[in-house]
């Protein structure tokens, strides 16, 4: 009878090949995944529903917000998600803003706005692309802005345009 630990023949045998993990000889965990250390692209944080923040937010990675944020989001290169039990009061700046809750405050995204049928944005947007479903509630101006041209002087857009005035009634 042949046993895996013994030689047949004079020989060694082969050892069947096996992927390399955690508590393997010889594993470096960089051939893992080809992108190990960094952020996953389905990686985001969650603030819960019953979470309440005061202040500001920033940091590296993606968003998704249940819960009420008062204050300031600056989450450059990264998406906030708004869901349906999000509620903000804050203005947001990221690569890509999605409204699936209520917003109030200012949308500066470098790619995208998207605001969901259940969703509502009061504020301002400057942003390269937004979708405005049917259903949605928006209350603002826009300022679409091609790709690159953000902090170009002289630029259209970046021109002083004059605010338009609002009435309460």
């Amino acid at each position: 009878m042949w046993k895996p630990n013994q030689p047949a023949g004079g020989t060694p045998a082969p050892e069947p090949a096996r992927p390399a993990g955690p508590g393997t000889p010889g594993y470096s965990g960089a051939a893992a995944s080809p992108a190990a250390g960094s952020v996953p692209a389905g990686e985001q944080a969650t603030i819960g529903k019953s979470l309440v923040i005061k202040g500001e937010v920033s940091g590296s990675e993606s968003l998704y917000i249940d819960g009420k944020i008062e204050g300031a989001i600056n989450l450059p290169g990264n998406r906030v998600t708004v869901g349906r039990n999000g509620q903000v009061a804050a203005n947001i700046m990221a690569r890509e803003v999605v409204v699936l809750g209520k917003v109030r405050g200012n949308v500066h995204a470098s790619d995208r706005v998207d605001i969901r049928s259940e969703g509502s944005l009061t504020g301002d947007v400057i942003a390269a692309r937004i979708s405005i479903e049917d259903g949605a509630f928006f209350k603002g101006g826009i300022d679409i802005r091609k790709p690159g041209s953000e902090g170009k002087p002289g630029s259209p857009a970046t021109a002083a345009t004059p605010e338009p005035a609002t009435t309460e009634s």
